[in-house]
Parts: C-alpha cells; structure tokens; sequence
C-alpha cells in the first residue's frame, strides 16, 4: 500500500501528523491550564517526535529510493566491488553526481548514435561501391555469353572493360583492408630516418608518365625544396604522397601543373601538393577525408580511384601523430598539406 506513495501523499500525511500532535498539546494546554515550563516541555516532545517522523518517512519512502537509484549509478561508473558512500555525502553531492552521470550518459547516447549512422552510412557507401562494377562485369560477361563472344571486336572490347572494373574492384578491396590494418595495428607504422627530398624526387619520377598523358608537369617549388630529415614511415608516406599527387593529376586541368613544396617548422615539416586545378568549393572541403566521399560522384568515378585514398592518407598521418589539411579556391587550385616530425619523440 505504501511502497507506491506520492511525494505529494507523503507530503499530506506529515502535515497532518504535525497538525494532531500541536492540536493534543494545545488542547492538553488549555484543559488542565498547564504553567509555560509544561508548554514548553510539549513543544520539545512535539519537535523529538516530528524528528523521529519526518527521519523514518523520509528514510523509508524518500532516501531508500534514491539510495537505490544512487546505487545503480555508481555501480555503473566504478568497478565492481567498490564500496559506494552515499550516507556520508550530501544531498548536493548526490545531485552532482547523479548530474554528471546524467550528463556523461547522454554524451555517450549521442556518441553511440553518431557512429551508429556513421556504420550505417559506410555500410551503404561500401555496398554502392561495389556494386557499381559488379553490375558492369555482369553486363558484359553476360552480353559475351549470349553471342558477343564470336564477335572478335566485341569480344575484345568488353573483356577489357570487365577487366577494369576487376582491377576497380581490387582496388577498392585493397584500400579498405589497408584503412582497417591502419586503424587496428599502431605497430603497422616503422618509422625510420629519411630525407623527405629524395621521396618527393622518387614520386615525381614514379608519376611522370601518368602526368604526361594529362600534359600535367610536377616540380619542385623553388625555394621550397631543401632535404630535410624527417623521422617516419618511409612506405607510409611514399603512399601518402603517391595519392596526393595522383589526385592532383586526376583531377587537375589539362596541360596544368603540379607544385610540390616542403617547409620547415620548429620541430616539423610541411610538406605541401598543390594543382592548379578547378578547386574545391568550401562546402566540401571538411568531408574530403571521410570514406568514399567525392566531390562530383560521376566524374571521379570515370576518372578511376576507390574514393579511399585521402581516408587512407588521413590514417597514416594519424598514426604518426601529425594531420593533413586542404584549402582550396574555386577556379584558382587546390593545396594539400601533411606535417611530419623531424625527431623520434613524437612518435
């Protein structure tokens, strides 16, 4: 009967226990004419016996609830075995305590739901990705099966496009294994002592014939090709350049240019790639590093590449404990930037 009583009950019920107990000793008062040294004596047992009420109503229906609910809180914030103290703090530290924990769970929900969307999100991505050459090799194996076969153009026409998109598919396959190794394993990075002159000189010499087929030429900016030493991994971020210059050179303008320049900071280096190209709208540019995203879906498509590269270049930065930043002017050209550490403390 009582377990499910109202604040508001309780709240009536001591009222009207208080009120009984002043109505008796008035009454007893007023009866018996009693001195002020009685009257006085009244009101003391009054207030001992309105203490020993208000106590056992608030222990009973009031503390041992939220005693309970103090309890489930602080289980779910300390390890298990550890002692909680409720009787020794407050009811302000209670309520700062149940705040915080109010406040920290709900970061937690938004957090859970955010990746949530973020799964859901690169689920779907993954799947479009793939799907889009699937359905290509489908179509142009079946089209072979039903006939094109004996058709000696046909025949070699389509095999080479199924073969691109097989060499697609890889390289979606590849670049998603790399992001999960470099996102499950700090040990993948082995850095080393390198002189990050003669990386850049090996990418430009590794990409001048792809440039070429775009009429696209890669330099040095001058002033801004001294051989620092630099302390990572050397593979890593021969990938990371790779990329960057490859997307300079895919997406750049015909018969444009691509400048690479490094600069030297107070424990780092920058190392900057920058086209000349039709530039990036604002917009876009705090999304250029997620998965699969693409500024124009159709055209980057078209031009190849899994959508990963710059979300496998923003890992390896990040597993070497430096970013990479991009700025970019509509019409003008695009500049992408990576710091890299000069010393072996940072890692």
């Amino acid at each position: 009967m009582y377990k499910n009583i109202s604040i508001r009950q309780l709240a009536l019920i001591l009222s009207i226990i208080v009120l009984l107990l002043v109505s008796v000793i008035v009454m007893v008062v007023r009866t018996y004419d009693l001195e002020l040294l009685f009257v006085g004596i009244g009101i003391l047992v009054i207030g001992a016996l309105s203490f020993g009420l208000f106590y056992y109503f608030l222990s009973a229906f009031v503390f041992r609830r939220i005693k309970l609910i103090y309890k489930i809180i602080s289980d779910t914030k300390k390890s298990s075995g550890e002692a909680y103290s409720f009787e020794t703090k407050s009811i302000e530290e209670v309520g700062s305590e149940v705040q915080e924990w109010a406040q920290n769970t709900s970061n937690e929900i938004t957090s859970l739901k955010s990746l949530e969307d973020y799964r859901r999100n690169y689920l779907g991505n993954v799947s479009h990705e793939l799907k889009t050459p699937i359905m290509s090799l489908q179509g142009y194996l079946h089209t072979l099966l039903d006939g094109g076969m004996y058709d000696k153009k046909v025949f070699k026409k389509y095999l080479k496009r199924a073969a691109k998109n097989v060499d697609r598919l890889e390289s979606i396959i590849n670049d998603l294994d790399t992001i999960n190794k470099l996102e499950g394993e700090s040990s993948m990075v082995r850095p080393i002592r390198f002189n990050i002159m003669e990386l850049v000189q090996e990418t430009i010499d590794d990409l001048a014939v792809f440039a070429e087929k775009k009429g696209i030429s890669i330099s040095v900016k001058e002033g801004a090709n001294s051989g620092f030493t630099v302390y990572a991994d050397i593979d890593k971020i021969s990938q990371v350049l790779n990329n960057l210059v490859i997307n300079s050179i895919r997406y750049g303008k015909e018969n444009g240019e691509t400048k690479i320049g490094i600069y030297a900071l107070d424990e780092e280096v920058l190392v900057e790639v920058t086209d000349d190209g039709p530039g990036i709208e604002e917009q876009h540019l705090k999304f250029l590093f997620d998965r699969f995203y693409r500024v124009d879906p159709s055209r980057s498509r078209e031009l190849g590449g899994s959508g990963l590269g710059l979300s496998i270049a923003k890992h390896i930065l990040e597993a070497h404990n430096q970013t990479i930043q991009v700025r970019s002017s509509v019409g003008v050209g695009s500049t992408f930037g990576f710091t890299l550490s000069r010393n072996s403390e940072s890692l």
